[in-house]
């Protein structure tokens, strides 16, 4: 479905149709219902790209399972989990606006993008044992994470798990569970949310539309438009732009000239799922399983198993495997796209990165030549009785992996979401990894505090905004506010039919 609605000299312009775009597009329209909005996607379907489906592994992020987010322990030998902490109230935040999304009648069948998942993580070897134990009571001091089980008995975790227990040998393994985890169609929500933007007075959305330039006029940006049906070549400008274009973002900054662009760079890596096809395997299996971090890989690498629920129809996903890549989108990429990002103000940073980080780009060969078999000998660390006739090798999403200076020296962002914004606050553009789209909600609420201050600022506004989200304004870390986290939690919850 094309979608070709315009709207001259909106207030504010989303470049892309993912989850990002889809949630502020949304946010803005509740708070401020005169606001005019216009979005621009480059496929003729919505949030087809690293948003899509297929294209990521539908955790739910709530630090739950995901071991690269402790990789390692304080200096006293704890294990420290606050950022697990942040991130679960940040999801918490998205679950809380889709929650209003469904009760306020703009979207419906919330089935069709979250489901109740368990969350596992897995480990194997003493040393393994003893962190994931540690984690684990660390996790389990907090209100957040009531509920969540440890054990190393290995009828226990294969009563959670079966496949991860058949034909084992004897190595010490150990599992933590939490029931509550979810899994998330990211591109539903961002389509029901967007077909709903798309609805509403002074709103459109103009798919196969690709904007290929942005100059900063007086008083906001004009940004050039090709229709990539017809090639024709259209204007528009807006006081505010968002750039939600995944990997379309840095060609983006680039061309804006904003001195916050100087010196960034991206790093694309291609990603790969085996997926199973056996419909009895995929029975046996009803959990999101993640597994101790590969060496020299990227956090969207940590391998894990993973129930998902796509198109109404259950299915077995597991990897992920990394894949060497020039281009920067999956369905709308150019094998240019990253020889054409090269700039002399990033070509120090992306050298620099390159030479100290020779074991990353030794794994991205390793993964780019595996065998079907290679990739079987993984799958084989969570499930040993797996067989090759049950699985099949699918291309997935591309990661741009943000490459920007801290503290003098140039790094790939491997953790978190790097929101760029403008001296003027006219233009942010979203770079970053892991978890962003669980937690879309939280950044993009951060770009409105920023950006919009003015939305929040009345006694209207804050109380719009406590309609949306209800711990926006509150530090629901603090054991004193756990009774009214959870009050809270049990409402939405029931909403997003996840009880």
């Amino acid at each position: 479905m094309k979608y070709d609605s315009h709207i001259e000299h909106p207030d504010v312009i989303l470049i892309g149709s993912g989850i990002m775009s889809a949630n502020l597009g949304a946010m803005l329209k509740r708070l401020e219902p005169k606001l005019s909005i216009q979005v621009y996607e480059a496929t003729e379907e919505l949030a087809q790209e690293s948003s899509h489906g297929w294209n990521n592994a539908g955790t739910g992020h709530a630090g739950i399972c995901e071991l690269s987010y402790t990789p390692k322990r304080d200096a006293d030998g704890s294990v420290n989990v606050q950022k697990l902490i942040e991130i679960f109230a940040q999801f918490e935040q998205s679950k809380q606006f889709w929650s209003n999304a469904v009760a306020s009648g703009m979207i419906s069948g919330p089935k069709e993008f979250i489901n109740p998942v368990p969350h596992l993580s897995f480990v194997h070897g003493q040393e393994m044992v003893d962190f994931l134990r540690d984690r684990y009571e660390g996790m389990a001091a907090h209100h957040f994470f009531r509920g969540i089980e440890y054990s190393t008995d290995r009828e226990t975790i294969a009563r959670w798990a079966p496949l991860l227990m058949d034909g084992r040998g004897s190595e010490p393994v150990a599992a933590t569970k939490m029931d509550n985890g979810t899994d998330v169609n990211f591109g539903a929500i961002a389509r029901k949310l967007l077909n709903w933007l798309g609805a509403q007075d002074r709103c459109g959305i103009a798919s196969n539309h690709r904007v290929t330039d942005m100059k900063r006029g007086a008083s906001g940006w004009t940004l050039e438009i090709k229709d990539l049906a017809t090639g024709r070549v259209r204007t528009n400008d807006a006081r505010f732009v968002f750039v939600g274009a995944g990997g379309g973002s840095l060609p983006l900054l680039q061309k804006s000239g904003i001195a916050e662009a100087k010196g960034l760079g991206g790093f694309p890596i291609g990603g790969q799922w085996l997926i199973c096809e056996n419909p009895e395997v995929v029975r046996r299996h009803q959990a999101k399983v993640y597994g101790q971090p590969l060496d020299a890989a990227p956090t969207m690498a940590v391998p894990h198993l993973d129930t998902r629920m796509l198109d109404g129809k259950k299915t077995l996903l597991f990897g992920p495997f990394a894949a060497w890549t020039t281009k920067f989108l999956h369905k709308k990429g150019s094998r240019l796209d990253l020889p054409g990002s090269i700039r002399p103000d990033n070509l120090f940073t992306l050298m620099n990165v390159g030479l100290h980080n020779l074991s990353l780009v030794k794994y991205l060969v390793q993964q780019g030549t595996q065998s079907m078999q290679d990739r079987l000998d993984v799958l084989h660390v969570f499930y040993p009785a797996a067989r090759e006739q049950d699985w099949k090798l699918i291309d997935a999403g591309i990661r741009v992996q943000a490459i920007k200076k801290t503290d003098g020296k140039a790094g790939i962002v491997h953790y978190g979401t790097e929101v760029i914004t403008s001296d003027d606050l006219s233009l942010s553009a979203l770079l970053g990894a892991s978890p962003g789209a669980s937690v879309s909600v939280n950044i993009v609420l951060e770009v409105v505090k920023k950006c919009f201050p003015h939305l929040l600022d009345t006694p209207e506004g804050s109380r719009r905004m406590s309609e949306l989200i209800p711990t926006w304004h509150l530090d629901v870390r603090k054991p004193e506010l756990a009774g009214r986290f959870h009050e809270i939690r049990r409402e939405v919850d029931g909403t997003l039919q996840l009880a």
